[in-house]
Formats: C-alpha cells, sequence, structure tokens
C-alpha cells in the first residue's frame, strides 16, 4: 500500500499558500489492513481512516457512480484494484485532483498544475455535472482565489448553466445549501461566488429575493453605481475587506438591500421604506436555509436599521437610544459593533467611494459605550424598585447619549 498526499493541502502549496490540514489517498490496501496496521476507522459512507500518530484522514481510493438525482445519490466502490488516476478522475476541480508522494513527486493526470499556472478553475470529467453541490463548491473557490486571478473555464461554466437547467440544483438540501454560501461569505472576495451563481443561472433558483436586485436601479448621486445587485456585491467584498472570515457580517451584507426589488416601478429609482420592506423576504430566506438564529435576527436588524445609523448625529438621544434598545444592544453588546461595521460596508460599497470615512460607525460606538455604562444597579442603589427602575435607567441612559454626541 502506498499513500499520496491530496487535494487542497497539494493545491495550495502550488499556490504559494499557507497549508492546512492535509488529506490522504491509500492505493493498493483493504478496509481490514488499514485497521491491521493501526489506522481508526472513521467513515460512514466509505472507507475512511485517522492514522495512529498524525490524526491526519487516509481515505482509501476509491470510485462513484451516480445513481440517483442529488449530491447523495452515489454508490463507492473502493478496493486495493482502484488506482490512484481512478481516484482522482472522481474529483471536482483540476487543481484538486492532484497528489504527492513522499519524495514530491506529483501525479496530475488532468493538467491541475498548469490550470494553477493559468489560474482556471475547470472542471476534471463530465462527471462533474453528476453532483450539484460542485456548483456551490466552484462558487465558494472562486470566492477564494478570484484575488489571485482565477476565472472559471467556459466549459465548466456551460457545465454548470446545463446543470441548472436539467433541475440538478432543486436536489440540494437546505443544510448543505447553507453549508456552502455561510463558506463562501468567509472568503476574501465572496461577490465573486454570488456572481459566478448568477451566471449559471443557480442564484434565481437558491437566492432568488437577491437575484431579483439585479437590475433595479437607485440614485445616482447616492449610488454612482445604480444597479442594486452590483452594490449587493460591493457590500459584500467591503465587509469581507473589513472584517476578514465574518460569514455573519457577509450575510448581513448580502440581505441588508432586498427590499429595493420590491419597490413599485412608478417609485423608482427611489426606494422609500426598503427598509422596512426587506424584512419579509430576509425571513423566508432565513426559513429555507434553516440559517442560525443569531445570523437571522444580526441580519434583520442590519436591514431593519441601517438607514438609521447612516444618519444617526441627526438623530434625537431618544431616539438613538430606543435603536440600541430594539438590537437588544444592552444585553447583547456585541451586536452594536457589527451593525456599524456592516453599515460602513453599505456607505463603502458604492462606486468611488470606497476610502470614504465612515463617522456614523464611530459615532454609534461612542453613544451606546455611554449610555451602556448606566446599570442598573445604579437605580436600586438610589433605592428604586420594580417598573421605576425601567423608567430612571432609560432617562439616565438617554441622558448619557445626549451628552456624549454633545462632546462634539
Amino acid at each position: 500500500m502506498k499513500a499520496y498526499r491530496v487535494g487542497g493541502a497539494v493545491r495550495d502549496r502550488l499556490l504559494g499558500l499557507p497549508g492546512g490540514d492535509r488529506d490522504w489517498v491509500v492505493v493498493g490496501s483493504t478496509p481490514e489492513e488499514m485497521v491491521r496496521a493501526g489506522f481508526l476507522p472513521v467513515g460512514k459512507d466509505f472507507p475512511v481512516f485517522l492514522h495512529p500518530a498524525t490524526k491526519e484522514e487516509h481515505a482509501l481510493a476509491r470510485t462513484e457512480r451516480k445513481t440517483a438525482p442529488g449530491y447523495r445519490g452515489f454508490t463507492f466502490h473502493a478496493d486495493a484494484s482502484v488506482t490512484l488516476e481512478d481516484d482522482l478522475a472522481r474529483r471536482d476541480f483540476t487543481i484538486n485532483a492532484i497528489a504527492e508522494d513522499d519524495e514530491g513527486v506529483l501525479t496530475d493526470p488532468f493538467g491541475g498544475r498548469a490550470d494553477i499556472e493559468a489560474r482556471v478553475l475547470r472542471h476534471v470529467s463530465p462527471a462533474f455535472a453528476e453532483d450539484p453541490v460542485r456548483i456551490l463548491r466552484a462558487a465558494r473557490f472562486l470566492a477564494r482565489f478570484a484575488p489571485l486571478g482565477f476565472t472559471v473555464a467556459p466549459e465548466t461554466l456551460a457545465l454548470m448553466r446545463g446543470m441548472v437547467a436539467a433541475g440538478e440544483v432543486d436536489h440540494l438540501v437546505p443544510e448543505r445549501v447553507w453549508q456552502e454560501l455561510k463558506k463562501a461569505l468567509e472568503m476574501p472576495r465572496p461577490s465573486a461566488a454570488i456572481a459566478l451563481l448568477r451566471e449559471c443561472g443557480a442564484l434565481a433558483k437558491l437566492l432568488p429575493e437577491v437575484d431579483a436586485l439585479y437590475g433595479v436601479p437607485q440614485r445616482p448621486e447616492y449610488h454612482p453605481e445604480v444597479d442594486t445587485g452590483v452594490h449587493v456585491q460591493m457590500v459584500l467584498d467591503m465587509a469581507a475587506r473589513l472584517a476578514p472570515g465574518d460569514a455573519l457580517l457577509g450575510f448581513c451584507a448580502l440581505t441588508h438591500d432586498l427590499g429595493k426589488a420590491l419597490t413599485p416601478k412608478a417609485e423608482l429609482p427611489k426606494h422609500i421604506g426598503h427598509e422596512h420592506s426587506g424584512v419579509r423576504p430576509l425571513r423566508a430566506v432565513c426559513a429555507r436555509y434553516k440559517v442560525p438564529a443569531e445570523f437571522a435576527a444580526m441580519a434583520e436588524i442590519v436591514c431593519r436599521e441601517h438607514l438609521n445609523v447612516h444618519r444617526l448625529a441627526e438623530l434625537r438621544p431618544e431616539t438613538v437610544h430606543d435603536l440600541i434598545a430594539r438590537c437588544d444592544g444592552f444585553r447583547k453588546p456585541e451586536r452594536i459593533p457589527l451593525l456599524a461595521l456592516a453599515c460602513e460596508a453599505d456607505k463603502r460599497g458604492r462606486l468611488g467611494r470606497e476610502e470614504e470615512p465612515y463617522p456614523p460607525g464611530a459615532l454609534l460606538l461612542r453613544l451606546h459605550v455611554a449610555a451602556q455604562a448606566i446599570s442598573a444597579g445604579h437605580a436600586v442603589a438610589n433605592g428604586l424598585q420594580g417598573p421605576a427602575v425601567g423608567e430612571w435607567l432609560r432617562k439616565a441612559r438617554i441622558a448619557a447619549i445626549e451628552s456624549e454626541k454633545h462632546r462634539d
């Protein structure tokens, strides 16, 4: 038996990126032989083992065959007769279908190294079309590697379009869609994922609320990019720039303007009340993909409040207090910095505005800190009880906000 490093570890080394987890494929062995060698079996669907010392995953070389629609409709075959090339042939992209032995010798039957040098994301074989998750993986990989100059091969994009037309994405389960979307939002250029999903037709199927934003005009004096879909892409990338790897902020960026798709045509390019009309489609997205509760709650806060934060300097102290309270910012103070950051991404995610400062963000943080410094303990210390505590607390916090505002 012989083990080879495969997948992301080999790809990233060839790209000059820091190495992450290393995966191995084992050729010429059987599950029984692996167990006798001390490996711990962990795979449920196919033979995967943990190395007795390093705990790195070692999978037996295998082939797979499509037996039903969707990404779960596969049967796997793994035994000592399956070759390394057989195993690499079942992988998604050529850049992931490279193996490396202990001497550093590469096995690259599908031209993955050349595609790395050309910065091309290309499918290994027509079998790519059998697994709809690969559409999502293509989007995620592009979100990660677009800053390095990667593009999707035309024939791969054509294959993805065919998969969408054939209804393959309809078989994706919500949990897997969310898992891949969340990973894409953690990448350096999440806009590339959304743009690719739109280009192949998958966005209209998976996130019609986002797809509907493209072609919707905005007032050019506020949005020089005009197109709402383009704006959302810019906000996504600004969020990734302001807080790299933060999927929660990315989801807020993705969904903050969903209401603009619902604006009556007679009112365009104005979007009066879009911050409120966007809540309904946002809740639909969250329900469809069983989005975690804090993601759903925070995205709704950003959708509803982003215009208020933009004009924070104009708001009365009472209004600022109630804004913070609506966000549950006194019990969950971590929400307020995230709201400020999301609003900054929205304001700077506009053509030509990328380097502009965002004073409302810093002001919101200052006012929140001032208000939060007043606690119920102060009221109790003054002998107050029951409803009087809440009344005193609100007035004292409003006074603290007003005092902090006057410092300017």
